[in-house]
Parts: structure tokens; sequence; C-alpha cells
């Protein structure tokens, strides 16, 4: 059998990385009388340069071999080393200790460099003929054996051999979907309505895939969007009708009209009730029903789904303020200056204006509307973490929220250009509740935004 007649020599071989692709393979033998640590301290077997892999911990995880014979045959074993990114074993995160079949392939953190567990036979008389005291050759990188101008056929054909990292690494998606957009957008060319649409869509994505990279999450395409649908079917059912009457009819929370001469804390009071309070809580209803609707699923769709943490609450949050506000600007907004602006100079000059409003309405949401919600969404997620302090906790979040989306159209009733400050403080606000929902998350070591770390 081959136990008898050849013995296995096992090594880990470089092949997702800087030095892979940049075509140096580096090779690790691995020694079967000593464990070999991988990570970025210099005193590890397999060694990761600190300013390229922050990915990757000081001792990260170990190969460690096991005789599993009298005729010394072994076999080797990889366990994490307590790492901060964790270590994957053909893509499933690993627990405890498993034994290395060939093809095994190690990925050091979610997205981190990858090796491949190999075998190579070496003939038992190859091995006899050895000095017994001659030991297996070190653990270190060896140079690729092409010529220095040689080129090989993935480097002429790179798309080959990219593999997953073209999804993962170069946005493959967001990539697909602009491509798509561009090719609607000169198809609807001569429709304005049509391009306007496609326009506005593309720019809210945009917006939402930036703020879904910060929070760093997983979460399905369909529950976002169902978030964003929900918010659109709530403003155009009567439901909109009864918070109108409670916000803007029995609270003092009526808007004021252009003839309108009210001081500013008049204006803030007015905004507060019926801006503020009213469409946060219109749209904070999809958060609060994603976590009601959860809590009936059976486990993992119920975690998938629901709202178990701030950085949910934040996704949710932000996902369906993209429906309010696209629907505000397309529905409202738009078709109004358009109407108008047609009225004095002509439709085309019409159409220049709305599609002048469209943009900046749609991009400064991330400093608007979807940081209003996105930062309830926290408070909803946090309150969800810690329910015994939830009666402290969702209190603080919609009156903050409200607060800075009345300040926001009362501070544009009275000077534009102290919007840019109240956008900026808006901002700050979300990106803060991001920055501290990724340190509570309770699953902080998944987390795509975080796996960039320093040295445990």
């Amino acid at each position: 059998m081959t136990g008898k007649n050849a013995r296995h020599n096992a090594f880990l071989r470089l092949v997702s990385g800087n030095e892979a692709a940049f075509g140096s393979a580096s090779r690790y033998s691995l020694l079967a009388s000593k464990d070999a640590v991988i990570g970025r301290d210099p005193n590890c077997q397999v060694v990761f340069d600190a300013m390229i892999y922050r990915m990757v911990s000081r001792r990260h995880a170990v190969v460690r071999p096991v005789s599993s014979s009298a005729d010394a045959i072994f076999s080797w074993v990889i366990s994490d080393l307590n790492s901060a990114n964790g270590t994957y074993l053909n893509g499933k995160r690993l627990q405890g200790t498993q034994e290395l079949q060939p093809g095994d392939r190690i990925t050091l953190g979610y997205d981190g460099p990858e090796l491949l567990f190999e075998y190579e036979l070496i003939p038992q008389a190859t091995v006899m003929s050895q000095p017994a005291s001659k030991p297996l050759p070190p653990a270190t990188p060896l140079q690729s054996m092409q010529k220095p101008d040689s080129v090989s056929f993935t480097q002429l054909f790179p798309i080959i051999s990219t593999g997953k990292d073209l999804t993962r690494k170069a946005y493959l998606i967001p990539g697909m979907l602009t491509v798509v957009f561009v090719v609607l957008m000169f198809a609807t060319v001569g429709h304005p309505q049509a391009n306007q649409v496609i326009v506005a869509t593309y720019i809210a994505f945009a917006a939402y895939y930036f703020v879904y990279q910060l929070c760093g999450k997983q979460k399905p395409w369909w529950v976002l969007l169902a978030s964003a649908l929900t918010t659109t079917l709530i403003l155009l059912s009567p439901l909109l009708d009864i918070f109108i009457f409670v916000f803007r009819g029995i609270l003092p929370g009526k808007l004021p009209s252009f003839e309108d001469t009210s001081t500013f804390t008049e204006l803030l009071v007015r905004y507060f009730f019926g801006a503020g309070l009213m469409e946060e809580l219109l749209k904070a209803l999809p958060v609060l029903g994603a976590y009601a609707i959860a809590r009936l699923l059976p486990s993992p769709l119920r975690e998938r789904v629901g709202v178990w943490e701030p950085l949910d609450g934040i996704l949710l949050g932000t996902a369906s303020a993209v429906g309010f506000t696209l629907l505000e600007t397309l529905g409202q907004y738009v078709p109004y200056i358009t109407e108008n602006a047609s009225v004095q100079s002509g439709i085309a000059a019409g159409q220049l204006v709305g599609l002048q409003l469209l943009i900046p309405r749609i991009l400064g949401s991330v400093a608007g509307h979807m940081a209003y919600s996105g930062y309830l969404g926290y408070f909803i997620g946090l309150a969800v973490l810690k329910p015994r302090r939830s009666w402290q906790i969702l209190p603080v979040g919609y009156l903050s929220a409200s607060a800075l989306h009345a300040l926001w159209n009362a501070t544009g009733s009275i000077n534009a250009l102290l919007l840019v400050v109240v956008g900026v403080l808006s901002y700050a606000f979300l990106m803060a509740a991001i920055l501290k929902a990724r340190v509570l998350s309770p699953t902080r070591s998944q987390n795509f935004a975080t796996r960039f770390v320093g040295p445990k």
C-alpha cells in the first residue's frame, strides 16, 4: 500500500494574497516533528507581513502533526489560536481542531490570505537513502521556480485565477448593477420621468451601499428591500392620513406655509411634531415589524430577518429611509418644482430643474432621512440587546432623531448655509452610531467592516 512504499510530505501553499497575486508562489513545508504556527509574529513558522496582512493576528492558527500508525505516517490537524478575525476552513469558520485533507483551503480571517494544504508522495527508497539526521526543509517560503521574465497563463488571463475574489474584493455585483443602470439611463433618454426614476434609484442604491459597507453586517437583500417597500406602501395607504391627523392636527405640528412669518423657535416646535416625531415613527414601523415577525420564525431565519442588535436596526432603518426619500422626492418635490419651472420657462427647463433637485435630495439622504432613521434604528436594536433598559433607550433615540430632523427643516427655512452644519452633525450622529454598534455587536468577529484590526 502507499504507507509502505511512500511517505507523505505535507506543505502549505499561498494561493490568495499579495504575494500570490504577484506570482511569487510561496510554499511552506510542514515538519513531522514540529508545530507550524501561522501569524504575523516573526517567531512563527509561517510568517505574514504585519504591514500588509492586518487581518492576521500575531499568532493566528497552528498546524500540528499527528502520528497515525507505526509506519510513521503522519496526518495534520489545524486549530485557531483565538485569533481576532477567526480561521476559516473551506469557507466555514473553524471551531476546535479539525484534520486537514489534501486540497483544504485555510483562510486567515473572513477575507484574508488563503493557504492550500497539499501532500506530495516521497518514495520509500528515497526516504531510506537520506541520512537519518537530515531534517525536512524549514517552513520558509520558497521562491517561484519560474524565470524572472516568464509569464504564466493566469498572468495573461487574470480573470481565470481571481475566482471568488471578484465578488468579495473587487465589488463585482455593484459594478454589474452600475452597468445595468447605465444601460437603463441610455434607454430612457427622451423619457424624462422614467429617466428620473432610474437615476434616483441608482443614487439611492449607491448611498445605501455606502452605509451597508460601513455597518459590515450581512443582511439578506430581500429583507432590506422589504423594509423600503413597506415604508413606500405606508405612505400610499390611509395610515398616512391618520399620522397627519394626529401629529399635525391634534399635536402642534402644523407645517408652515411659504407666507408664514414664524420665529425659529416656533418653526422648530412645528417641525419637531409635524416632521420629526411623525416621519421618524412612520419610518420605524418596518423595523419594529421585522422584529415582531422574526420572533415567530425558526432559527436561523429568525436572526437573518429580525432585529437582534443595533446594526440590524441601522440597516433596516436606513433601508426604510431610502423608500421614504424616493417616494417623497419622485412623488412630491420633483413634480412640484418641475411643473412650476415649466410654466415659467418651458417644459425642457422644468425637467432640467427637476433633475437638479433630484440629485442632491437623494444623495443628501445619507445626512438626512437615512441619518435620522439609522440613528433611531440603532436605539431600537440597542433596546433589543438590552431589554431591561428599553424604557430608557427608546425615548432617547426617538426624541433625538426627531430633534435632528426638525433642526434640519427649521434651519432650511431660515438660512440655507446653516444646513451644512446641521447636515454634517446628522451624518456624524449616524456614523457614531455605526461605530458604536460595531463594537457592541455580538457577531463582531464576522463583521466584514472590522476584519482589518490591529495586533491582539
